[in-house]
């Protein structure tokens, strides 16, 4: 029994210290003696963390859009590692399944409780909070609204937790066909309706072929033909395999592009966001 409640005493210095980066495993001897470390040992397991202490527990004033809620405190929330189609209002016109997202998340939360889990970043540019959503009960909001098929990946480092779990989601989604992955809106493209005269709004998939790999000072460049290009920041390009297994290769690429005068540029951050055909 002394050395369970060591092991307890232990887990609990540890969670402290490094919670967020380090596992805590469990040995048992030959003995029965039980130890924890943070260190792994051979035949040791990993003890689960202790759900809710690094997530935060807010009262929620109202749900702004699928990916978008507000606190009492008055604090703009974002969803990490998923993006909502737009829903209409004097800025913007509204994308199909915007409707649909909000609704959503507002069932999910109208008993007006949920727990944030952040990341790296803690804020983006516009001094929106950047978290993960938890229910009471535990469930994960931006894992399940991906896995409902009502929004999509879109993962921007140095935001990468639960990327694993968020891309498992969005293939069980997709694979049945659930919300914007059965809707025309969101059926692949090919480049070739990014041109001169007509361009493509919001989140869409793309379908090219790479052809040849240029470099600039911030972005790697594949280029998919003379108007089109996909562009990768440098100091994200130790997250993807080698670049040349992408040349010559079938793509389906998502996300959005930009245009400048006739030509597009789609910027990827994360490879979850290049599919291998």
């Amino acid at each position: 029994m002394k050395y369970i409640i060591k092991g307890l005493i232990l887990i609990g210095l540890l969670m402290q210290a490094n919670f967020l980066v380090a596992d805590i495993f469990r040995s048992q001897d030959d003995s029965g003696n039980v130890s924890f470390s943070d260190i792994q040992s051979k035949n040791s397991t990993v003890v689960p963390p202790a759900v809710g202490s690094y997530r935060y527990k807010h009262a929620v004033a109202k749900v702004y859009d699928g990916d978008t809620i507000v606190l009492k405190n008055g604090e703009r929330v974002r969803l990490l590692g998923i993006n909502t189609p737009e829903i209409e209002s004097r800025h913007r016109q509204g994308e199909a399944g915007g409707q649909l997202a909000k609704k959503w998340l507002q069932d999910k939360l109208q008993q007006g409780q949920v727990f944030l889990e952040y990341d790296q970043q803690q804020r983006d540019k516009y001094q929106r909070l950047l978290a993960h959503l938890f229910l009471p009960s535990g469930e994960h909001l931006n894992e399940s609204i991906i896995h409902s098929g009502l929004a999509t990946l879109t993962i921007i480092p140095p935001n990468l937790r639960y990327s694993d779990e968020l891309t498992k989601a969005e293939i069980d989604a997709q694979y049945d066909g659930r919300g914007i992955w059965s809707m025309t809106e969101y059926q692949p493209l090919s480049i070739t309706s990014l041109s001169k005269e007509k361009g493509s709004s919001g989140w869409q998939r793309f379908l090219a072929t790479p052809i040849e790999i240029k470099y600039s000072r911030k972005y790697v460049r594949l280029i998919l033909n003379k108007n089109v290009d996909i562009r990768i920041p440098k100091d994200n390009l130790d997250l993807f395999p080698e670049l040349t297994e992408y040349l010559g290769r079938s793509l389906e690429i998502r996300g959005w592009a930009s245009r400048t005068k006739s030509h597009f540029s789609i910027l990827v951050r994360h490879p979850s966001a290049i599919i291998l055909l």
